[in-house]
């Protein structure tokens, strides 16, 4: 038996807002366009809507891949009837991939995880395969993990259980081997309450204690050394915290 981390990606290991802006500054630059601080705003807040929409399974990959670029490109004035869409969101997604940017201090905070007897890490990701696992690779943070999931490869999206039901059949222990870290309420926290599975909030921010009591949160920590320590005593007993 081992003690399963199950980390979410963005914002939990990679400062995906750091690549996300470096990957749309050269597609709306390959596209004839400026690029500026407000419109990076304005791809951030209809990026994230698209997405919970996604979650809650109201509309496709494919149609928030299309539509995100869309309303980017209108609001520049540009004519998205004439532009393949979805070619763009490729390329965008290459150059996220060609671009991962650790959160301060993830990886030697991975480093000192593995020391821990028994311990297994695993990703656990709503991206794209590509943009997570060439992120992975080009900040040599793969090189510390043990399993990836990610949902455009499994066919599920956090936070529903097919999600986490194909990630445990994978690891191939209990439930209560696993533990669930990450920054999202809506898709890591929720996930791993409707699966049942024990769960640490990173970097909360809020309503902390009303968020905690709505999402069955078993535990939460600020940074790096205080998850360390959770997940330290989680993991010898995985009720003691």
């Amino acid at each position: 038996m081992h003690n399963n981390f199950l980390f979410d990606l963005d914002m939990t290991l990679l400062d995906f807002h750091a690549t996300e802006r470096i990957a749309l500054e050269l597609v709306v630059k390959d596209n004839g366009c400026t690029f500026s601080d407000d419109l990076y705003t304005f791809f951030k807040a209809r990026n994230k809507e698209l997405w919970l929409k996604l979650e809650k399974g109201e509309i496709t990959r494919q149609e928030l891949f299309v539509t995100r670029f869309k309303l980017l490109f209108e609001t520049l004035g540009k004519e998205t009837s004439k532009m393949d869409l979805l070619k763009i969101n490729g390329n965008f997604i290459t150059y996220m991939a060609h671009n991962g940017v650790l959160m301060d201090g993830a990886l030697e905070f991975l480093r000192k995880l593995k020391t821990i007897e028994d311990s297994r890490i695993c990703i656990i990701s709503n991206g794209a395969t590509v943009n997570a696992e060439g992120r992975m690779r080009s900040t040599g943070m793969d090189t510390l993990v043990d399993e990836v999931f990610i949902s455009e490869t499994i066919g599920a999206t956090k936070p529903s259980t097919d999600f986490f039901d194909i990630v445990l059949e994978t690891i191939g222990e209990p439930r209560e081997n696993c533990i669930v870290i990450g920054d999202s309420l809506t898709s890591d926290m929720l996930g791993a309450k409707n699966a049942r599975i024990a769960s640490c909030w990173f970097m909360p921010r809020g309503d902390i204690e009303s968020a905690m009591r709505e999402y069955d949160i078993n535990y939460k920590a600020e940074n790096y050394d205080v998850l360390y320590e959770v997940l330290k005593k989680w993991s010898a007993g995985h009720n003691t915290v």
